[in-house]
């Protein structure tokens, strides 16, 4: 298996993910795993026990693997459109923003793929490392979870499992943190942190709140509460419909409650978000075919707000 620094599309903590090109129309995303530590094998391990019989469409899909001497090998289908952290915080992000209805689209797809791990798959599934960069588009830009380097699977029958604490800064819930106690309910703080920043379009880690002491859940929820929700949402973003927008973020304050038991399931976020990506296809169909069907010229007659709205 030749791979090669040029096709490199991705690094972290445990190995590099390269583009390996079959021919002109087949190519496939390799992890290459670094060996040598019992953390590094165990997760090569639970990302082979987490993925070896999962099929979904909103899960990234694990195609084989390959063990070496020095390193364990992955291969997943590419996803050709990249991370979603990419898109929101990558150059690509000021050339071409995603709008909305993309937005939207990715967030239903990505709380489809939680929920079917959390209740779905016997044993149950806890991601413990949803993030931006976790979440895949492919060419429909439909969201694909990926990275099981962290899943831990849990019996029905248990509430939690003790884990050694593992994650990303800004997304980890804070119980878990405290405790170490992986729950599904420690996904579903994750996603709303990802919500979060598909609606602000800034990182948990912006420089903004490392100066100001802060952090985004919190940020975001003083201007809920004084209703500027608004004056929050992604600047790249040209064009969206106020009400959809401030559902959005009662769904991801719900996500970020404090108390666990306080947390929807992942479940009941799909069926809450699917309910907001149904109004708005509806509203946009019955926009279509008359002059509103551009977005420069929709107003807030329609339930928009657009281009120069912080003016």
């Amino acid at each position: 298996m030749e791979l090669s620094s040029k096709d490199i599309i991705g690094s972290g903590g445990s190995g590099t993910v390269y583009r390996l090109a079959i021919d002109d129309t087949t190519a496939f995303a390799v992890k290459r795993l670094n060996k040598g530590t019992t953390d590094r094998d165990c997760g090569f391990e639970r990302e082979l026990d987490a993925m070896g019989d999962i099929k979904h469409r909103n899960i990234a899909s694990l195609n084989g693997y390959y063990i070496a001497p020095q390193f364990n090998f992955l291969i997943y289908e590419l996803m050709p459109n990249g991370s979603l952290d990419a898109l929101l915080h990558g150059n690509l992000s000021k050339v071409k923003p995603l709008d909305w209805p993309t937005r939207c689209k990715i967030a239903v797809g990505a709380a489809r793929g939680i929920s079917y791990l959390h209740h779905d798959c016997i044993p149950h599934i806890i991601h413990r490392d949803i993030k931006s960069s976790n979440i895949l588009l492919d060419h429909n830009m439909e969201a694909r979870v990926s990275d099981f380097g962290l899943a831990t699977l849990m019996k029905p029958d248990q509430s939690h499992v003790s884990t050694v604490v593992a994650g990303t800064f800004g997304y980890l819930a804070p119980e878990y943190f405290d405790t170490g106690k992986a729950t599904t309910k420690g996904d579903v703080y994750s996603f709303g942190v990802v919500l979060l920043e598909l609606l602000t379009g800034r990182r948990p880690t912006d420089e903004l709140f490392l100066e100001e002491g802060t952090k985004l859940a919190t940020w975001v929820k003083c201007i809920v509460e004084e209703k500027r929700e608004e004056h929050a949402v992604d600047t790249a973003l040209s064009c969206f419909p106020v009400e959809d927008v401030k559902e959005v973020f009662r769904i991801a304050e719900k996500c970020l409650e404090l108390d666990p038991s306080e947390r929807p399931t992942m479940a009941a976020v799909h069926k809450m978000l699917e309910q907001v990506n149904t109004f708005h296809t509806l509203i946009s169909g019955t926009l279509k075919g008359g002059a509103a069907a551009d977005n420069t010229l929709l107003t807030t007659g329609s339930g928009y707000t657009c281009n120069n709205r912080l003016s």
